[in-house]
């Protein structure tokens, strides 16, 4: 498991309202990323536009972020800290569609007074908006841990989707253009309601019309995210550890690959 912060990393991210280095893909990033799976950079291009429209960060400069009430509900228990937090709207036991705000952030702050890293798992984060419940599956010992990451750039989301898709065992079906199979795995059976499969199949006929980057797999793996940085005015740098992804690349590589 990797830990890209010290607790204090992320206390100093917070207190910048989660504006870390906020660095874009770099084109070679797709195809490089997605040769970890078996797919190309078509197939990412849609699952990433259908989720966040082609961007990992919002106009503020913070990882795009959607806050899951009921999920708060789930990973706070029965107890004093769940009734808190229903008393502020701000988890219910089943989810509600269409209630959300224009910015959750403002409802995870309220959220990590009660309970950080509850609060921090029940946020979808990034360019394919993981639930920071997942970040196990992503190779992060804490939700902090993932959101530093994902604070500093896009790779790393891109790194998170890749793990994910893998542990959902939805490298093949994606490879395959089973949209459906993808769409179930992916947002669960309630796919339908909102066309996710149609809205998959769209994006990736509007991107393999586009001639994708001239890559090899054999050339060499991805290099380490940046660090993410604070901006002005706050001083202190948040550093997230270079060597993660290295090692996410490096667990990807030594399981089997899914056909």
């Amino acid at each position: 498991m990797a830990t890209s912060n010290d607790g204090a990393t992320f206390a100093r991210l917070r207190a910048a309202g989660f504006k870390g280095a906020a660095v874009r893909l770099a084109d070679v990033d797709l195809p490089r990323i997605g040769a970890l799976i078996g797919v190309g950079e078509d197939e990412l291009h849609a699952v990433i536009d259908v989720e966040s429209s082609g961007s990992g960060f919002d106009k503020l400069g913070r990882p795009k972020m959607l806050f899951e009430p009921h999920v708060f509900w789930r990973h706070l228990g029965a107890g004093a800290k769940r009734t808190r937090a229903a008393s502020l709207g701000i988890a219910y036991a089943k989810w509600k569609p269409g209630n959300y705000p224009s910015d959750s952030y403002p409802r995870l702050a309220q959220a990590m007074d009660i309970d950080v890293e509850a609060a921090l798992k029940s946020a979808s984060w990034g360019l394919t908006q993981i639930l920071g419940e997942n970040h196990v599956e992503l190779g992060y010992l804490t939700a902090a841990d993932m959101v530093v990451a994902f604070c500093g750039g896009e790779a790393a989301h891109l790194a998170g989707t890749v793990a994910l898709i893998r542990s959902k065992g939805l490298a093949g079906k994606l490879k395959a253009h089973d949209w459906a199979a993808v769409a179930r795995g992916w947002n669960g059976p309630g796919y339908a309601a909102n066309r996710y499969d149609d809205k998959l199949a769209a994006a990736f006929a509007k991107w393999n019309r586009i001639p994708d980057l001239p890559w090899s797999p054999d050339a060499v793996p991805p290099s380490a995210p940046p660090a993410a940085v604070v901006p002005a005015p706050v001083a202190t740098a948040v550093r997230v550890e270079l060597g993660f992804w290295a090692r996410i690349h490096a667990a990807l590589s030594r399981k089997t690959k899914v056909a």
